[in-house]
């Protein structure tokens, strides 16, 4: 349970209150860096499990879960410091929430148990992360187009509940 490669992911945890904090004070700087840093650690962990074939189950639930923890911090953090709308936190939630609320519903009243993620979910991901960063970086004085980033973020996230919603649907259909 303890390999090098859920170590490592395991850094990424402990990164999300210290981003958490920096950017509620105003460090923007400092938390720009320890994302980078964070998102580095997704890169090794994923390495070191190919690499030392050291996959395990554990580390296959736990590197999404604090992928999810470092960016649920980061948005409630920045809806915090007044840097985005509530209503922006609100939609990540809630595509989250509603997929959990799906995959919950499949697992008590299906045979389904593979919920493998959309390439939707992965857009959507890469627009909260990349509209993160440009609000971070704006935040510290680096000029950047937060309105566009942000927009492509609510967009991406909305579609991306959509069609998780659509996809349940079918499976829960095929599944009956």
């Amino acid at each position: 349970m303890l390999n090098a490669p859920n170590l490592v992911t395991l850094t990424r945890v402990i990164l999300a209150p210290i981003v958490g904090l920096d950017i509620v004070r105003g460090h923007y700087g400092r938390a720009i860096i320890l994302c980078f840093a964070a998102g580095i650690t997704d890169v090794i962990d994923g390495y070191l499990a190919r690499r030392l074939g050291d996959t395990t189950r554990t580390g296959a639930y736990f590197d999404p879960i604090a992928d999810k923890i470092l960016l649920s911090v980061v948005y409630i953090a920045l809806g915090w410091a007044g840097a985005i709308r509530w209503w922006m936190v609100a939609i990540v939630f809630g595509r989250d929430i509603l997929i959990l609320a799906m995959s919950l519903c499949g697992l008590l009243f299906t045979s389904i148990r593979k919920f493998p993620p959309s390439v939707w979910g992965k857009i959507s991901t890469f627009f909260q992360i990349a509209a993160a960063m440009v609000v971070l970086g704006d935040r510290d004085g680096i000029p950047a187009p937060v309105t566009l980033a942000l927009t492509l973020m609510v967009a991406a996230t909305v579609w991306s509940g959509v069609h998780y919603t659509w996809r349940a649907i079918v499976l829960l259909k095929a599944a009956s």
